[in-house]
């Protein structure tokens, strides 16, 4: 008896266990193909046409993660710090003065929250008219996750103020609602970021392509690339010869399942992303570093 009953509460404790982690992979594989879609959007090349699996996304999300991550854990604190200083004030010998204050500051924190949701639903029926605002989707989410925080924290600062009353049902629902719409708005903010951590790496790495593995591949056939910096040769034919012209100075962008992506060594708003097939068709030399040990 003993025994089953510690198999069932191991049990119990997987099940509390396994859907926190289902949904963290989830949202981390999401941020990670967030990113990497932008990333590879700016040379041209749908991400879903590498063919990088879930793992390749989990493992590229802490990168765009990081700074959202720091940002939020640093605002929690101050709201535990705040929240620890206002509730040493409020006691039952609090001066009538204090209490003064502390109901300016929830009023002060209610009207402020009020106006930031204001502005911010604004902001959304406006959608059709600023959508190709660049800051829209930061400063959007931003407003209304400020508006619900602080609309909540002066709500609850009242409520602290007034004489203890059994919570009412509409306040449980309404402050559901708040966290809800704060953590929808969180999400849409670490969305955001991605999106532009995923641009500003594409730029840095077209900034630095002399830094990726240099390829020399020959093909059966001219390939007529168009970017310019791409040296094509013709190799001299030879008995049993099958590969007639070769690619010099170009970069690998990124490997997938089973091809390569393959751009210039220098970056031309003319450039191309050449997809290369991992078969017979082509022959692939990776070049060393023009540096020696």
């Amino acid at each position: 008896m003993e025994e089953n009953s510690r198999l069932d509460r191991l049990v119990e404790a997987g099940k509390a266990v396994i859907p926190p982690l289902t949904l963290l992979s989830a949202l981390l594989f999401y941020f990670g193909y967030v990113s990497a879609r932008s990333q590879y959007e700016y040379f041209g090349v749908d991400v879903d046409t590498i063919g990088l699996g879930t793992q390749d996304y989990i493992m590229r999300s802490p990168q765009p993660l990081l700074t959202p991550l720091l940002l939020f854990a640093a605002a929690g604190a101050g709201a535990v710090a705040a929240h620890a200083a206002i509730r040493r004030r409020i006691h039952p010998e609090a001066s009538p003065r204090t209490v003064r204050r502390m109901r300016r500051l929830a009023r002060a924190g209610q009207v402020a929250g009020l106006t930031a949701l204001a502005a911010s639903l604004l902001l959304l029926l406006a959608y059709p008219f600023l959508r190709d605002w660049r800051l829209y989707g930061l400063v959007t989410p931003l407003l209304i996750a400020t508006g619900g925080t602080l609309l909540g924290a002066g709500s609850a600062l009242g409520r602290l103020l007034r004489p203890p009353a059994p919570p009412a049902p509409f306040r449980r629902t309404s402050t559901t609602l708040v966290y809800l719409v704060v953590a929808v708005s969180a999400f849409w903010t670490t969305a955001t970021v991605a999106q532009w951590s995923g641009r500003g790496l594409a730029m840095d790495q077209a900034n630095r392509l002399g830094r990726l593995p240099s390829v020399i591949l020959d093909t059966k056939e001219s390939l007529f690339l168009r970017s310019p910096g791409v040296q094509e040769t013709k190799l001299p034919p030879s008995e049993g010869q099958t590969f007639h012209y070769r690619y010099r100075n170009l970069r690998l962008l990124i490997h997938g399942k089973d091809r390569m992506f393959l751009v210039a060594d220098h970056w031309s708003a003319s450039n191309t992303t050449i997809i290369v097939p991992l078969d017979d068709s082509v022959r692939v030399q990776f070049q060393f570093q023009n540096q020696p040990p």
